[in-house]
């Protein structure tokens, strides 16, 4: 049975974490959907239009061999009509139905788009397998690949497919046109379709001198400017809304009003990006594909403005220098970052073919833009995107020249705004603790309920494993496990989660957590002490240490007051075996063909059992990426607070 987040109940609950100026907003924005209901915007006519943002002599030859050989791989697996969208394969794209959902095989209701119920998977299909085509980042690989081909038929395809969306989807109509995130992200797309294909004879014939095109980019701006996200949803979708804004209105800048367009969506991106950050540069969702997803948009607008010349608030460029020092500190050996909070495999801008590390993508463009630090981790990767975007943005260096601007001097281990501590031993040993805020705004709406979470890898990969997203629509219990304090490497009380759930992507109470301690000056012990208050009257506080020569993490949980019913999960992540006996699980895994091992010695006090890949109640999960799951232990242990206050459990790494 499917969910839908529009029944009463849910819109009572979300209205409940409003504030008045947020609510007067939406009855404006309510009241705009109905008048243009009957009433539409008209787009006004352009004549003499010029496409001048233009990439730099030179800029597509600094692409590097093997990332065009990925590029053009890509390109012709999309040629042949095949893709994949968050784990269903596509053999369709040749000549796409761009309202039909291939999981479910439904077809999305045509009709005025703010009438769509398109978070009801039974109407509508699975929303996100609909929309994810139809940001067009497809296209841009392809047009990526005309670029550094010269190839025509990449750009006919690009231009067939284009003309088809605009055809099939008039402004206002249908599912394409409820969500901001997506238009933004879209017409992002479009400009840099039109850039990469500006030498193919027929770029001028399909945006500037086309009416139809020039009717959807200004529709697309009409609309982002009339119903900006707000309030408790003023999250990435903002930063996606307002990004896409500010670059098609400074490479697109045809229209009457694409300077107020500019102006305005420049200064909402600037006030976003601060709002969206804390001081120490992580995101402020504490969902880490949302911190990429933010400053993969912060860069390409900030490239957008230095190819128009149009100048950048100082903060701009600071939010996402520190955006790209907090990654560079937070990833491990293998350069892959927290794996927390929700997660939808979503990108600010494509260029790349598949095999391309993200995060090596976005630390070497952070080296071309900002230049890296002696304690950043070395990218030996390459990219696509990384020449492209420094082509056109502007050195940091010449930007902040006379500015005192402040960097680490040594790879942060605390990020004391976000609540988040990285401890790291020998042999590529990774221990993330989490004593953070639930989330982000009063709805948290991409947080998970993990608080003192730990998440331990060994040479990149994962030993104590946070499970991932999976899903968003549709699915309710899928969704609830994913989200769960069971579904996390904590400690849960009397069977409920420490925050509480209002529906997919509202929690209307958030457990609150402190960072008592941390100490990582040390260099043969690191410990973390944190306390939330989720389980009231009871409070859950954990230790951590990591001991470089035994090569241990110790965790230690505590939960003085009354007795409760308590239930610790440990999950494996997908390449780890154990084999438990009583309170006792030898754990085994390979690496780059080399066997390795560690020992888990669990809580005695507690009675211990292994769950894998079990659906009713769902335990024992991995999500690879958005859509995707895979079995993968799940270590349970069970029993009562009483008689034993403490719970201690040590994980010990064998050999190298």
């Amino acid at each position: 049975m499917t969910v839908n987040s529009g029944s009463a109940g849910w819109y009572l609950r979300r209205l409940s974490r409003m504030g008045p100026r947020e609510v007067g907003g939406r009855v404006g924005d309510a009241v705009r959907r109905r008048r243009w209901r009957s009433a539409r915007p008209v787009a006004p006519g352009v004549t003499g239009a010029r496409f001048t943002a233009v990439l730099p002599a030179g800029a597509v030859a600094a692409v590097p061999p093997d990332a065009a050989k990925r590029l053009v791989t890509e390109a012709d697996r999309l040629m042949a009509g095949r893709a994949e969208f968050f784990g269903v394969l596509r053999d369709d794209l040749a000549d796409p139905d761009w309202w039909h959902d291939p999981k479910t095989g439904r077809r999305a209701p045509e009709g005025y788009a703010f009438d769509v119920p398109y978070r009801d998977e039974d109407v509508t299909g699975d929303i996100k397998q609909i929309w994810e085509p139809s940001r067009h980042q497809y296209l841009t690989v392809l047009a990526a690949a005309y670029a550094v081909t010269g190839d025509e038929r990449y750009a006919e395809r690009v231009a067939g497919h284009l003309r088809s969306w605009w055809a099939s989807n008039p402004p206002l109509r249908g599912v394409h046109w409820v969500s901001g995130i997506e238009l933004g992200i879209r017409l992002l797309s479009w400009v840099w379709v039109r850039r990469l294909l500006d030498g193919w004879p027929g770029a001028a014939t399909l945006f500037e001198d086309n009416p139809v095109a020039l009717k959807q980019i200004w529709h697309h701006q009409r609309w982002l400017a009339a119903f900006p996200s707000r309030g408790s949803s003023a999250n990435n979708h903002v930063v996606a809304e307002t990004a896409g804004q500010f670059a098609a209105a400074c490479a697109f800048g045809w229209f009457p009003s694409s300077a107020r367009w500019r102006d305005d969506a420049l200064r909402s991106l600037e006030r976003q990006l601060r709002a969206n950050t804390f001081l120490s540069g992580l995101n402020r969702e504490l969902a880490t594909e949302y911190h990429g997803l933010v400053l993969e948009l912060g860069l390409a607008a900030v490239a957008e403005a230095d190819a128009a010349g149009v100048a950048v608030p100082p903060t701009v460029r600071l939010v996402l220098l520190r955006m790209t020092d907090a990654l560079a500190a937070v990833v491990d050996d293998r350069l892959r970052p927290p794996r927390q909070g929700d997660a939808d495999d979503g990108h600010g801008l494509v260029v790349d073919g598949a095999g391309t590390d993200r995060w090596a993508s976005l630390l070497a463009t952070g080296d071309a833009v900002f230049g890296s630090l002696p304690w950043w981790p070395a990218v030996a990767a390459t990219d696509v995107r990384t020449p492209l975007l420094a082509a056109l943005i502007r050195p940091y260096a010449k930007e902040g020249a006379g500015q005192a601007v402040s960097r680490p001097a040594s790879r942060p281990a605390h990020f004391s705004d976000a609540g988040l501590t990285v401890l790291r031993g020998p042999a590529g040993i990774w221990c993330r603790c989490d004593g953070g805020p639930h989330g982000f705004l009063s709805i948290a709406a991409h947080a998970h309920a993990d608080a003192l979470s730990v998440e331990v890898r060994h040479d990149g990969v994962d030993v104590l494993a946070d499970p991932g997203t999976f899903c968003y629509h549709g699915q309710p219990a899928w969704r609830r496990y994913f989200r769960s304090t069971l579904g996390h490497n904590t400690l849960e009380l009397d069977g409920a989660d420490q925050s509480v759930s209002g529906g997919p992507f509202l929690w209307t109470r958030h457990a609150r957590s402190r960072v008592l301690s941390v100490d990582v000056s040390d260099e043969g012990v690191s410990r973390w002490c944190a306390e939330h208050d989720g389980y009231g009257p009871s409070v859950h506080r954990r230790r951590v240490e990591l001991t470089a020569a035994s090569r241990e993490v110790r965790v230690v949980d505590e939960v003085p007051g009354p007795r409760r019913a308590v239930r610790l999960s440990y999950h494996l992540g997908p390449a780890v075996a154990a084999d438990l006996v009583d309170d006792r699980a030898v754990l085994t895994w390979t690496r780059d063909g080399e066997e390795r091992s560690a020992v888990l010695d669990l809580p005695g006090e507690l009675s211990w059992r292994a769950h894998r890949g079990e659906t009713n109640p769902p335990l024992g999960w991995y999500s690879p990426g958005f859509g995707r799951k895979e079995p993968a232990t799940t270590l349970v242990g069970t029993g009562f607070t009483d008689g034993a206050r403490e719970f201690t459990t040590v994980l010990g790494f064998r050999g190298r």
